[in-house]
């Protein structure tokens, strides 16, 4: 028989959430003109005014390395003092090794020999890597882990692409997830439709991009795609908030995927949350991050409304895969 080593704890939580969004906002003037395209369009559509981006020397690690170490600093913790490092992101571009170990290393995490790996789950990674913190902790299989969104979507971006290029911006997110006496994390509710994997994605491989030299950029189907966020993942929503053993009423805040303000609009009133519960809606300013999008949403929330500290979110992301996740969760 195997001795257990490490006892199971009755609950897990978020300790701080830091972010980092790219320096330059891009207005919809900007963006209109090669899609033929107008600021009233692009508003009426989707909601956003600007979308931030990066600038050409900044890198998806040197995001998630500031937004790790501003949710550090929140919560006062050292960075050895992590046992685990979770990095999700579709924009990193080496395959091995994984991004995860370069953020740990950069950090000194776990003093230099912290777990350390990647998730690709695209907008749905960060919710992903959420539950499965929760779920290392819980178990006893780490104390402090260290989860991270970062993507940067600028550099899959073509001009005159009128599907999602015009929405997609780059930032980091990064929570730190620790143990609690009591379950702070609900039950994560996660999954996939993988019959409509080509309904958002890439639209080369890399092989096919070396032999024809175009580089890849990110496609989507509209229609199929809000249909899906809409009806599908208000479902994923209910069903998360029941796992938690909660009513919609009960959840002061929802913080979900970043996708389009129009999606998170019907999804809220789908949902069937209560007239005083907030909604993020980082989108407006920030766009489409992917896996950043919940944890940059989330941090602006703390920072704008620190009243908001302690009440009860469920967040939810939801993209490419198709892929989806959601949790209830008791901000820090």
């Amino acid at each position: 028989m195997i001795r257990a080593q490490v006892e199971p704890r009755p609950g897990a939580r978020l300790i701080a959430v830091g972010g980092v969004r790219g320096s330059h906002l891009v207005t919809n003037e900007e963006v209109a003109g090669p899609i033929n395209s107008s600021d009233e369009w692009i508003a009426a559509r989707t909601g956003i005014a600007t979308r931030a981006r990066a600038g050409a020397g900044v890198t998806v690690l040197d995001m998630a390395e500031q937004a790790a170490r501003r949710a550090l600093e929140r919560a006062e913790m050292d960075p050895a003092q992590l046992d685990a490092v979770i990095l999700a992101s579709i924009t990193y571009f080496q395959q091995t090794p994984a991004a995860a170990p370069a953020l740990a290393a950069r950090l000194g995490a776990g003093g230099g020999a912290a777990a350390a790996f990647d998730v690709n789950a695209a907008c749905a990674g960060y919710c992903y890597g959420i539950g499965l913190a929760d779920a290392l902790v819980r178990a006893g299989g780490a104390t402090n882990v260290l989860v991270v969104g970062a993507d940067k979507l600028s550099e899959f971006i073509d001009p005159t692409d009128r599907t999602i290029s015009f929405i997609l911006g780059d930032g980091a997110g990064a929570a730190i997830v620790g143990p609690a006496d009591r379950p702070l994390i609900g039950p994560t509710v996660w999954g996939s439709d993988g019959a409509k994997a080509g309904s958002v994605g890439q639209n080369r491989t890399f092989p096919e991009a070396v032999a024809d030299g175009v580089w890849p950029t990110l496609r989507q189907a509209g229609p199929t795609v809000y249909k899906w966020a809409v009806f599908a993942m208000t479902q994923a929503a209910l069903q998360a908030i029941a796992a938690a053993g909660l009513a919609p009423k009960d959840i002061d805040v929802f913080i979900p995927h970043q996708a389009n303000l129009r999606i998170i609009e019907q999804q809220f009133k789908r949902i069937g949350f209560g007239p005083e519960t907030v909604v993020a809606t980082d989108i407006i300013a920030t766009g489409n991050t992917s896996a950043a999008s919940v944890p940059l949403a989330t941090e602006r929330l703390r920072r704008e409304h620190p009243e908001l500290s302690g009440k009860t979110a469920l967040q939810i992301g939801f993209g490419a895969g198709l892929a989806y996740a959601a949790q209830v969760v008791i901000l820090p």
